[in-house]
């Protein structure tokens, strides 16, 4: 087990995030397989909500959707997307997972249009929950691969709030949610400097150097003071991902 892919360090890297006992927003993908993981081994109490309303499932193997019949199996309860945002609003949500098209320095993410609005290059998905999820979850973690297109010093249009446009910008809005805490790479970990609230590398992946990560992010970022080496997957958890949770490779690529 001494190769390991980047899906395999980010997927470990976001269950990390997951604190046993918290109540969590999955999405579909990578989210799904960190929330999963994190169930496995130091997380069993955690609670998975999902956007479509199933809440807590154990499915016998990875679906396609928050919406997929599949993800039913062993849930505590299926109550609806009116529910699961239901439960934003109240303040119920520890942490959510996000995935983006853009992000800028304040960790605001779009997945709305690549061009202008009324006539884009590139009409995108939308919103969906992820406004709801950034909004008002407690904290919340984006995982998206680390390019130049990606993040950028301009989003073409925001979608969901990060820090908006700095300090005290999240509060002025009547933002619940703390915001932004970690934005997971291929290449390492990025999190946000407590005063300025702007994004600045704090982990890198074994053989990844901090100039390589600036290397591919679209606006100058900093360095965290105490910037350091990413925990390396141990074998119980490359175990679990390769023959339990995603053995198939769907969301997670294996060497």
């Amino acid at each position: 087990m001494s190769e390991i892919s980047p899906d395999e360090y980010m997927a470990v890297a976001a269950s990390h995030e997951i604190k046993d006992g918290e109540t969590a927003f999955i999405g579909t993908g990578l989210p799904m397989v960190a929330a999963y993981l994190a169930k496995a081994t130091h997380a069993p109490t955690v609670n998975l909500v999902f956007e479509s309303g199933i809440i807590d499932p154990a499915p016998l193997e990875l679906a396609s959707g928050v919406g997929d019949y599949r993800l039913v199996y062993g849930s505590t309860k299926t109550a609806g997307t009116f529910y699961a945002l239901s439960l934003l609003q109240r303040g119920k949500i520890d942490i959510g997972f996000l995935g983006t098209a853009e992000i800028d320095r304040y960790g605001n993410l779009n997945s709305t249009v690549i061009g202008p609005y009324i006539r884009p290059k590139v009409r995108l998905p939308g919103s969906g929950g992820a406004n709801d999820i950034a909004s008002m979850a407690k904290r919340f973690v984006v995982i998206c691969r680390a390019d130049r297109k990606r993040f950028v010093e301009k989003l073409n249009y925001l979608t969901t709030p990060g820090f908006l446009t700095g300090p005290g910008a999240r509060e002025a809005a009547g933002l619940p949610g703390a915001g932004p805490v970690r934005v997971i790479t291929d290449l390492g970990i990025l999190g946000f400097d407590p005063v300025t609230k702007q994004m600045q590398i704090e982990q890198c992946f074994p053989g990844i150097t901090p100039d390589r990560i600036e290397q591919n992010i679209g606006f100058e970022i900093s360095t965290a003071p105490s910037i350091r080496m990413a925990v390396a997957p141990t074998p119980e958890q490359l175990h679990l991902l390769r023959t339990q949770i995603d053995p198939d490779g769907i969301y997670v690529e294996h060497p």
